[in-house]
């Protein structure tokens, strides 16, 4: 049920930050507005407080562990809301990083 908790939001996560990150990109980059620009910010601002709901009480680890899921989200994000289309060398670097959080995340410790 931990990991699960975990999971999920990481999930919640990404979508607050890569979100909030396309949407100041849509604002600036594609000169959609303050509108968007302001969503953005405040998008960005509630994956910081989502970020602090992890059960890991270590910042260090849950950052670099998100790292991870920020990279899968991203292309996945791009697929989605851009029509990015990933070659396999994306998909195969996205799929380490999930690993790699993976591991620092769940990876049994002695405490």
């Amino acid at each position: 049920m931990l990991i699960a908790r975990s999971v999920a939001l990481f999930v919640v996560a990404a979508l607050f930050e890569i979100g909030g990150a396309w949407l100041v990109w849509q604002g600036v980059r594609e000169h959609r507005g303050w509108i968007w620009i302001g969503a953005g910010v405040l998008a960005l601002g509630v994956y910081g407080f989502v970020a602090t709901l992890q059960p890991d009480a270590d910042f260090g680890r849950i950052l670099a562990a998100y790292g991870g899921v920020f990279v899968a989200g991203s292309i996945a994000w791009g697929m989605v809301a851009d029509g990015y289309e990933p070659d396999r060398w994306d998909v195969t670097g996205a799929l380490i990083c999930l690993a790699g959080m993976a591991v620092i995340m769940y990876a049994p410790r002695d405490h």
